[in-house]
Protein backbone atom coordinates (compact mmCIF):
# COMPACT_ATOMS: atom_id res chain seq x y z
CA UNK A 1 0.00 0.00 0.00
CA UNK A 2 1.23 3.53 -0.73
CA UNK A 3 3.39 5.04 2.01
CA UNK A 4 2.16 2.52 4.55
CA UNK A 5 -1.45 3.74 4.56
CA UNK A 6 -4.09 1.09 4.00
CA UNK A 7 -7.42 1.32 2.21
CA UNK A 8 -9.33 2.00 5.42
CA UNK A 9 -7.21 5.06 6.19
CA UNK A 10 -7.91 6.40 2.72
CA UNK A 11 -11.63 5.77 3.08
CA UNK A 12 -11.61 7.52 6.45
CA UNK A 13 -9.84 10.51 4.92
CA UNK A 14 -12.27 10.73 2.00
CA UNK A 15 -15.11 10.50 4.51
CA UNK A 16 -13.83 13.58 6.32
CA UNK A 17 -13.47 15.51 3.09
CA UNK A 18 -17.07 14.67 2.20
CA UNK A 19 -18.45 16.69 5.14
CA UNK A 20 -17.33 20.34 5.35
CA UNK A 21 -17.33 20.68 9.14
CA UNK A 22 -14.82 17.87 9.44
CA UNK A 23 -12.56 18.93 6.64
CA UNK A 24 -8.93 19.71 7.31
CA UNK A 25 -8.35 22.69 5.04
CA UNK A 26 -4.85 22.72 3.57
CA UNK A 27 -3.13 26.06 3.14
CA UNK A 28 -3.27 26.06 -0.66
CA UNK A 29 -4.80 28.27 -3.31
CA UNK A 30 -7.40 27.34 -5.86
CA UNK A 31 -9.41 24.13 -5.69
CA UNK A 32 -7.01 21.19 -5.34
CA UNK A 33 -8.12 17.80 -6.61
CA UNK A 34 -9.28 15.14 -4.20
CA UNK A 35 -6.00 13.27 -4.69
CA UNK A 36 -4.09 16.39 -3.65
CA UNK A 37 -6.25 16.94 -0.58
CA UNK A 38 -6.03 13.29 0.47
CA UNK A 39 -2.26 13.37 -0.08
CA UNK A 40 -1.90 16.42 2.16
CA UNK A 41 -4.01 14.95 4.94
CA UNK A 42 -2.09 11.66 4.93
CA UNK A 43 1.32 13.15 4.28
CA UNK A 44 1.93 11.15 1.09
CA UNK A 45 2.70 12.10 -2.50
CA UNK A 46 -0.08 12.92 -4.92
CA UNK A 47 1.05 9.97 -7.04
CA UNK A 48 0.63 7.58 -4.09
CA UNK A 49 -2.81 8.98 -3.33
CA UNK A 50 -3.83 8.72 -6.97
CA UNK A 51 -2.68 5.09 -7.10
CA UNK A 52 -4.73 4.16 -4.06
CA UNK A 53 -7.81 6.00 -5.34
CA UNK A 54 -7.61 3.91 -8.50
CA UNK A 55 -7.47 0.74 -6.38
CA UNK A 56 -10.47 1.86 -4.34
CA UNK A 57 -12.36 2.60 -7.55
CA UNK A 58 -11.50 -0.85 -8.92
CA UNK A 59 -12.80 -2.39 -5.68
CA UNK A 60 -16.12 -0.56 -5.98
CA UNK A 61 -15.50 1.65 -2.93
CA UNK A 62 -15.01 4.90 -4.83
CA UNK A 63 -16.56 6.19 -8.06
CA UNK A 64 -16.18 9.24 -10.26
CA UNK A 65 -18.81 11.97 -10.08
CA UNK A 66 -20.06 14.33 -12.77
CA UNK A 67 -16.93 16.45 -12.49
CA UNK A 68 -14.70 13.36 -12.45
CA UNK A 69 -14.15 13.80 -8.72
CA UNK A 70 -13.84 10.69 -6.57
CA UNK A 71 -16.75 10.05 -4.21
CA UNK A 72 -17.58 7.15 -1.93
CA UNK A 73 -19.97 4.54 -3.24
CA UNK A 74 -22.68 3.31 -0.83
CA UNK A 75 -20.42 0.34 -0.02
CA UNK A 76 -17.42 2.62 0.46
CA UNK A 77 -19.40 5.01 2.65
CA UNK A 78 -20.63 2.19 4.88
CA UNK A 79 -17.10 0.87 5.31
CA UNK A 80 -15.76 4.38 5.97
CA UNK A 81 -18.32 4.96 8.73
CA UNK A 82 -17.30 1.68 10.38
CA UNK A 83 -13.65 2.72 10.25
CA UNK A 84 -14.44 6.14 11.75
CA UNK A 85 -16.53 4.63 14.55
CA UNK A 86 -13.85 2.03 15.35
CA UNK A 87 -11.17 4.74 15.50
CA UNK A 88 -13.15 6.79 18.00
CA UNK A 89 -13.89 3.82 20.24
CA UNK A 90 -10.22 2.80 20.26
CA UNK A 91 -9.27 6.37 21.19
CA UNK A 92 -11.53 6.14 24.22
CA UNK A 93 -9.99 2.78 25.18
CA UNK A 94 -6.54 4.36 25.05
CA UNK A 95 -7.48 7.40 27.12
CA UNK A 96 -9.97 5.86 29.56
CA UNK A 97 -8.16 2.60 30.35
CA UNK A 98 -4.56 2.92 29.23
CA UNK A 99 -3.70 6.43 30.40
CA UNK A 100 -2.71 7.94 27.05
CA UNK A 101 -3.32 11.62 26.47
CA UNK A 102 -6.04 12.53 23.99
CA UNK A 103 -3.47 13.68 21.44
CA UNK A 104 -1.44 10.47 21.81
CA UNK A 105 -4.57 8.37 21.49
CA UNK A 106 -5.30 9.68 18.01
CA UNK A 107 -1.92 8.56 16.70
CA UNK A 108 -2.05 5.13 18.33
CA UNK A 109 -5.66 4.54 17.24
CA UNK A 110 -4.49 4.87 13.62
CA UNK A 111 -1.80 2.27 14.27
CA UNK A 112 -4.17 -0.15 16.03
CA UNK A 113 -7.19 0.15 13.76
CA UNK A 114 -6.54 -3.10 11.92
CA UNK A 115 -5.75 -4.99 15.12
CA UNK A 116 -9.28 -5.20 16.47
CA UNK A 117 -12.09 -7.21 14.88
CA UNK A 118 -15.63 -5.86 14.73
CA UNK A 119 -16.61 -8.12 17.63
CA UNK A 120 -13.72 -6.79 19.73
CA UNK A 121 -14.79 -3.21 19.01
CA UNK A 122 -18.34 -4.00 20.12
CA UNK A 123 -17.05 -5.50 23.37
CA UNK A 124 -14.74 -2.55 23.98
CA UNK A 125 -17.61 -0.14 23.45
CA UNK A 126 -19.74 -2.06 25.96
CA UNK A 127 -16.94 -2.08 28.55
CA UNK A 128 -16.51 1.67 28.07
CA UNK A 129 -20.18 2.23 28.83
CA UNK A 130 -21.11 3.23 25.28
CA UNK A 131 -19.31 6.59 25.15
CA UNK A 132 -21.01 9.22 23.01
CA UNK A 133 -17.85 11.03 21.88
CA UNK A 134 -14.18 10.46 21.24
CA UNK A 135 -11.65 12.44 23.33
CA UNK A 136 -11.61 15.22 20.72
CA UNK A 137 -15.37 15.79 20.79
CA UNK A 138 -16.42 13.85 17.70
CA UNK A 139 -19.57 11.72 18.11
CA UNK A 140 -18.79 8.01 18.04
CA UNK A 141 -21.83 7.50 15.80
CA UNK A 142 -21.12 9.08 12.37
CA UNK A 143 -24.86 9.65 11.82
CA UNK A 144 -24.97 11.78 14.98
CA UNK A 145 -21.87 13.61 13.76
CA UNK A 146 -23.48 14.49 10.45
CA UNK A 147 -26.72 15.63 12.09
CA UNK A 148 -24.72 17.86 14.45
CA UNK A 149 -22.67 19.41 11.64
CA UNK A 150 -25.27 22.06 10.85
CA UNK A 151 -24.99 23.46 14.38
CA UNK A 152 -21.20 23.89 14.22
CA UNK A 153 -18.73 26.10 12.38
CA UNK A 154 -15.00 26.78 12.53
CA UNK A 155 -13.94 29.43 15.02
CA UNK A 156 -12.32 31.24 12.09
CA UNK A 157 -15.76 32.00 10.63
CA UNK A 158 -17.19 33.79 13.68
CA UNK A 159 -17.65 37.55 13.80
CA UNK A 160 -15.87 39.60 16.50
CA UNK A 161 -17.85 39.70 19.73
CA UNK A 162 -19.42 36.28 19.26
CA UNK A 163 -19.13 33.78 22.10
CA UNK A 164 -19.08 30.06 21.48
CA UNK A 165 -18.23 26.67 22.97
CA UNK A 166 -15.57 24.42 21.46
CA UNK A 167 -17.24 21.14 20.52
CA UNK A 168 -14.68 19.33 18.35
CA UNK A 169 -11.00 19.55 17.44
CA UNK A 170 -9.57 18.88 13.99
CA UNK A 171 -7.52 15.69 14.22
CA UNK A 172 -5.56 15.31 11.01
CA UNK A 173 -2.64 17.56 11.91
CA UNK A 174 -0.94 15.86 14.84
CA UNK A 175 1.20 18.86 15.78
CA UNK A 176 -1.82 21.13 15.76
CA UNK A 177 -3.81 18.66 17.87
CA UNK A 178 -1.05 18.62 20.49
CA UNK A 179 -0.99 22.42 20.40
CA UNK A 180 -4.74 22.60 21.10
CA UNK A 181 -4.33 20.56 24.27
CA UNK A 182 -1.24 22.48 25.32
CA UNK A 183 -3.17 25.73 25.04
CA UNK A 184 -6.25 24.42 26.85
CA UNK A 185 -8.38 24.66 23.72
CA UNK A 186 -10.38 21.51 24.42
CA UNK A 187 -14.01 20.48 23.96
CA UNK A 188 -16.27 22.33 26.38
CA UNK A 189 -14.07 25.43 26.58
CA UNK A 190 -15.86 28.78 26.27
CA UNK A 191 -14.27 31.23 23.84
CA UNK A 192 -15.06 34.67 22.48
CA UNK A 193 -13.65 36.05 19.26
CA UNK A 194 -12.35 39.49 20.12
CA UNK A 195 -10.82 40.59 16.83
CA UNK A 196 -9.67 39.26 13.47
CA UNK A 197 -6.35 40.41 12.04
CA UNK A 198 -6.31 39.10 8.44
CA UNK A 199 -3.08 40.88 7.53
CA UNK A 200 -1.27 38.95 10.26
CA UNK A 201 -3.19 35.73 9.68
CA UNK A 202 -4.34 35.73 13.28
CA UNK A 203 -7.40 36.07 15.48
CA UNK A 204 -7.52 37.31 19.06
CA UNK A 205 -9.75 35.29 21.34
CA UNK A 206 -10.74 35.40 24.98
CA UNK A 207 -10.30 32.09 26.81
CA UNK A 208 -10.81 31.58 30.56
CA UNK A 209 -10.63 35.29 31.25
CA UNK A 210 -7.37 35.76 29.32
CA UNK A 211 -6.70 36.80 25.75
CA UNK A 212 -4.49 35.02 23.24
CA UNK A 213 -3.69 35.09 19.55
CA UNK A 214 -4.57 32.09 17.40
CA UNK A 215 -3.40 31.51 13.84
CA UNK A 216 -6.02 31.11 11.12
CA UNK A 217 -5.05 27.47 10.59
CA UNK A 218 -5.66 26.69 14.27
CA UNK A 219 -8.91 28.65 14.34
CA UNK A 220 -10.14 26.73 11.29
CA UNK A 221 -9.59 23.49 13.21
CA UNK A 222 -11.68 24.45 16.25
CA UNK A 223 -15.31 23.57 15.58
CA UNK A 224 -17.61 25.58 17.81
CA UNK A 225 -21.26 26.13 18.62
CA UNK A 226 -22.39 29.70 19.03
CA UNK A 227 -23.83 30.76 22.36
CA UNK A 228 -27.60 31.13 22.31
Amino acid sequence: MPAGHDADEYLETIYFLAFPIGEYRPQTTGSPTLASRVAEMLGVSRASAGEMLKRLEADGLVERGEQKEAILTPTGAERARKVVRKHRIIERLLTDFMGYTAAEAHVHADELGGTFTDDMVERIEEKLGYPERCPHGWPVDPDVEQAENRDLEPLSELEPGIRATIVRLAEHDGDLLHWFYGEGLVPGTQVELRAAEPAAGQLRVSVDGGEKSIGEKAAAGLYVKRAA
